[in-house]
């Protein structure tokens, strides 16, 4: 059984390392982290991390699914991993409570379905390629579709593999299509038209 001081010593340089392998997928990291007022350990929200130089846009990350090296979300690829989301809108902090403007309207929805898909990832197996929708009375995120897709996998020494699950909003007709077709077949629609890997939904749907 490990002491409090080795417990914080090893959760604090798996936090490097795994910080080390996003900026690697993802560029440098913001300054700023929103933290939740209540941390998400104790049942509370995510603290959301940015990432807005890497591809366009910005993406939502979070660090809390697997607050050590051999424990937390794991799936059928990844032996740990991360949550992210993108969007095309630049980094607009000051604006993330005014949800009458593009980014907090993001802001908001990112947020919401960052939340509940952490939770879920405790108990469920959540794999890339499988798909989600959410239950239509569910606040802000009532019906959306979702697909997830792995975006990048590092090999860490204790970790094993360390992957960025994105987290891709879909149309429900796209949905449709990933089910019938494979997701794999979806993902290369959105490639093809430059929406991938986003969640910004004021687009044509591919299918």
């Amino acid at each position: 059984m490990v002491s409090n001081d080795e417990y914080e010593k090893i959760a604090n340089d798996w936090y490097e390392r795994k910080t080390a392998m996003m900026v690697a997928t993802l560029g440098e990291e913001h300054g700023i982290v929103m933290h939740a007022m209540i941390p998400f350990e104790m049942g509370g929200g995510l603290d959301l991390y940015f990432f807005p130089n890497g591809i366009e846009g910005t993406g939502f990350v979070t660090k809390e699914l697997s607050e050590l090296p051999t424990e937390g979300s794991s799936n059928d690829v990844h032996d740990r991993y991360e949550l992210v989301m993108f969007t095309k809108h630049p980094l607009e902090l000051e604006l993330f409570r005014k949800e009458d403007t593009a980014f907090g309207k993001t802001y908001s929805s990112f947020n919401a379905i960052l939340n509940v898909i952490a939770l879920y990832s405790r108990d469920a197996k959540l794999n890339p390629n499988e798909t989600c929708e959410f239950p239509e009375d569910m606040e802000i995120i009532g019906g959306r579709c979702l697909i997830f897709d792995d975006y990048a996998s590092h090999q860490d020494r204790d970790a094993g593999t360390f992957g960025l699950l994105a987290i891709i909003e879909v149309f429900r007709s796209e949905m449709e299509c990933a089910r019938t077709n494979g997701s794999g077949k979806l993902i290369e629609r959105l490639k093809a038209a430059g929406h991938y890997p986003y969640s910004d939904m004021d687009r044509t749907p591919v299918a």
